[in-house]
């Protein structure tokens, strides 16, 4: 089985329960125990996040009674439902101590926009709203004029890995400086083992599952009750390497919906590709216009749509990835509009760029942009797919990021099919949806939110925790300046590989400052985190986001309640036999359903006589012999008849 990892983690909470909103009274109690810690802080010079044993709490001093716990309500220092911001993860580099007040800015969530300041401290946001309390010793960060976002989530990352004999040109480190870099502060990638020393930015895990049998059933209910993994991605391209059949793709659909797992599914028929590819290579194109060649619209679009049927029949939500074409777009749509539990995540190379770059007579310039599925040939597929991300038919876009050189692509020089599928992205991902879709007007600054960060929370299990600035949620947080403008260039990328797709564009919207769980990570372009500062998140399954409508509507499956029938039964045997069909279980007699059905001897008219030798399936019976009858009785007849 290949792992395929999908780098969202996120330091864990002290508590596992599910952040929520704290309630107004609750809010109130708490900046009145932050109050309390301002003074603390005026008597001692450097307080500890927590106090030792020794001393009391910074609530509830022992002369005094608790300001901030009433006996009524929860102590607001860890509101129910909220992990205590007493108590950061535990971290090797423990960056998340310092205080942070984003003041004067606009805060961006998915569903509304609000005038707000942002406090964070020990790698929580504590209070978001205007005129708070906050204890001295802050940081403060002049956020007037700019927004202020939930950090990107990037669900399609790859790192430190391999893939059609090319090592990917990234490492975990400076995948995920870039990364932060960008504005994207949890990304998924593939191996834990590999991250946890070099990741600067949370990450999760997916896996790939690539066979199928009773080992590799077992293995995924491990992962998923003792690993943390909860999402799983299968191929229905790529044959004789990662394909699944069918009936394989259902059965471990099946898989996914028992253990509550997101099911990601790459969606091509990977039969027809390979014929495509064949028949490509023999008319002698050998060159990157091949892909889009040998792997057209159609091979997605009804890939797509068996996916959607299969996991229908499986009563498993799908997640889609990698979608590249309109009318794969509209089949998802049309699956929606039907009630099927159906999202789907399109990449930003696929939403920017058309297929006419394969046809560039530089080979190193097409060839930088082969990813599978390609990029369409239609000029207006791009713009197409934005929509799609506005309206909500596709629910994520991800960077897809696998950067290669120009020296592995060449593996490829006479072949097509061996050029190494992968584009560099995950730095550029937020700053170009924002130039081609919310400055487009194809999406506002809320949707922007919800197609790079909140829904992918959602999707994951990751939300509120990620994906929202609200009081208890990790401070995972971007400063953004719609205004400020970037041009992008491979000379001052920090992700690897050779090429960007996107050289020379000139993007509005900037990343001023990335916030890691409550870490400055990057200010103004300078990048200020240590190797490793990443974390591990594991993910719990059962996503309301994609199984509360699964759950309920296998509720509504209810039987017909009636009388039991009470008449005659007709017994089967005898009926066959009365028909001269024998019975339908154990009949030797030649009378049964592939019995015969003619005498022997005479010829049976149902039968094709045709031979390719040019003989007769009747031959081997004797003929009668014949005479011509020149004088029939009554006469001759000349007439027409």
């Amino acid at each position: 089985m290949c792992v395929c990892v999908c780098v969202c983690v996120c330091v864990g909470f002290c508590t596992d329960s599910t952040p929520a909103l704290i309630s107004q009274e609750t809010s109130l109690l708490y900046s009145g125990c932050q109050a309390f810690r301002a003074l603390l802080s005026i008597l001692h010079p450097h307080p500890a996040p927590c106090l030792p044993p020794s001393l009391p709490a910074p609530c509830s001093p022992p002369s005094l009674p608790a300001p901030c716990s009433p006996p009524s309500l929860p102590a607001p220092c860890s509101p129910p439902s909220l992990p205590a911001p007493c108590s950061p993860p535990s971290s090797s580099v423990n960056m998340g101590s310092m205080r942070i007040l984003i003041k004067g800015g606009k805060v961006v969530n998915d569903d509304f926009t609000q005038e707000a300041d942002v406090y964070i401290e020990n790698g929580i946001i504590q209070q978001v709203g205007k005129e708070l309390m906050i204890p001295g010793g802050a940081k403060v960060i002049d956020a007037s004029g700019k927004l202020v976002l939930p950090g990107g989530i990037d669900t399609s990352v790859h790192l430190q890995e391999s893939f059609m004999n090319a090592a990917i040109q990234d490492d975990f480190y400076s995948g995920t400086k870039a990364a932060l870099m960008g504005g994207t502060t949890m990304v998924l990638a593939l191996s834990r083992a590999l991250a946890d020393a070099k990741a600067c930015c949370d990450y999760a895990l997916h896996v790939g599952v690539t066979w199928w049998g009773p080992k590799v059933h077992n293995e995924m209910e491990t992962l998923v009750r003792e690993h943390g993994v909860n999402s799983f991605q299968m191929y229905m391209a790529y044959k004789d390497m990662m394909m699944l059949k069918d009936s394989e793709l259902y059965q471990v659909l099946q898989t996914c919906k028992d253990i509550g797992a997101i099911a990601r599914v790459h969606a091509e028929n990977g039969e027809l590709v390979a014929e495509s590819q064949k028949e490509a290579l023999d008319l002698g194109i050998s060159g990157p216009e091949g892909i889009e060649i040998s792997r057209p619209e159609e091979l997605e679009s009804e890939a797509t749509h068996r996916a959607v049927t299969i996991a229908n029949r499986a009563r498993c939500p799908i997640y889609l990835v990698n979608v590249s074409s309109a009318s794969a777009g509209d089949m998802i749509a049309a699956a929606k509009m039907q009630g099927k539990v159906v999202h789907a995540e399109t990449t930003v190379a696929h939403a920017v760029l058309n297929g006419s770059q394969y046809y560039h007579q530089d080979w190193a310039h097409a060839a930088a942009h082969v990813i599978a599925p390609p990029l369409r040939i239609d000029p207006d597929t791009p713009a197409y797919l934005m929509g799609l991300l506005g309206n909500d038919t596709l629910s994520v876009v991800a960077s897809e990021h696998r950067p290669f050189g120009t020296k592995q692509r060449a593996l490829g020089k006479d072949d097509f099919t061996k050029i190494p599928h992968g584009v560099a992205g995950v730095q550029d991902r937020m700053s170009v949806i924002w130039e081609r879709g919310v400055v487009t007007g194809k999406m506002d600054e809320n949707r922007f939110v919800a197609v790079t960060s909140s829904n992918a929370a959602k999707i994951y299990n990751l939300y509120p925790r990620k994906g929202r600035i609200i009081p208890g949620a990790d401070a995972d947080v971007v400063v953004w300046d719609p205004d400020a403008t970037r041009t992008i260039s491979v000379s001052t990328q920090v992700q690897g590989g050779d090429f960007n797709l996107y050289e020379g564009m000139r993007c509005h919207g900037v990343p001023l400052v990335t916030i890691s769980r409550g870490r400055l990570v990057c200010e103004n372009g300078v990048f200020m985190c240590a190797e490793g500062s990443g974390k591990f998140y594991p993910q719990r399954t059962f996503p309301d986001f994609l199984y509360k409508k699964m759950v309920q509507r296998e509720k509504a499956y209810k039987g017909v309640a009636r009388d039991p029938y009470s008449g005659d039964v007709a017994k089967v045997a005898n009926a066959m036999k009365e028909l001269g069909l024998g019975s339908l279980d154990g009949d030797t007699s030649g009378k049964g359903l592939n019995a015969a059905r003619v005498q022997v001897g005479i010829r049976d008219l149902h039968e094709s006589s045709f031979s390719l030798s040019g003989s007769q399936v009747d031959d081997h019976i004797p003929k009668r012999s014949s005479a011509r009858i020149l004088a029939p009785p009554g006469g001759r007849s000349s007439g027409i008849w």
